[in-house]
């Protein structure tokens, strides 16, 4: 027996795949990088790759709650990595403690995004009120992983610069 499988499940589909891949390939780029490599700028005077990678990992946390997927894991993040800029705050996170809590916080949020279903994934984020949303739908949790998709790809091409 065939199964139709619905428009909107195959966009949530391929959204999460290209999620996906960007963790992919930033586990790559981060994962093995000495602390000599995470020190480098990707422009001079601009971010460093540990700074980066700590930004990235903390606006990914943040999505547990935007998406009404439960708790935050690393809030504490937020201070170094999305309220300041690069060198504001010292000391920040060491590399092995950034790369850590990135496997465990998408590992955990690929598993809760999975669960969603194509219809929920139209709800509204927790951004929005109730009221904003019924005037406009497009300010959905689909939207947030298609924006969070495009941010990391954005960054991601900030690392490539600096091989």
């Amino acid at each position: 027996m065939e199964t139709q499988v619905s428009s909107e499940k195959l966009l949530v589909d391929a959204a999460l795949k290209q999620w996906q891949t960007g963790v992919d390939r930033a586990n790559k780029l981060f994962g093995g990088a000495s602390h000599e490599v995470l020190e480098r700028e990707v422009a001079p005077g601009k971010n460093r790759l540990i700074y980066l990678l700590g930004h990235l990992l903390a606006v990914s946390d943040t999505m547990y709650a935007t998406l009404r997927l439960g708790e935050r894991l690393h809030p504490e993040y937020d201070a170094m990595f999305l309220k300041s800029s690069d060198r504001a705050v010292t000391p920040i996170a060491s590399a092995e403690e950034l790369k850590a809590a990135w496997v465990v916080v998408h590992e955990r949020l690929q598993v809760e995004m999975a669960k969603l279903s194509a219809a929920e994934w139209l709800e509204r984020h927790a951004s929005v009120s109730e009221e904003d949303f019924v005037k406009e739908p497009h300010r959905n949790r689909f939207a947030i992983l298609l924006g969070r998709t495009n941010h990391l790809s954005y960054h991601l091409g900030q690392v490539v610069l600096t091989k």
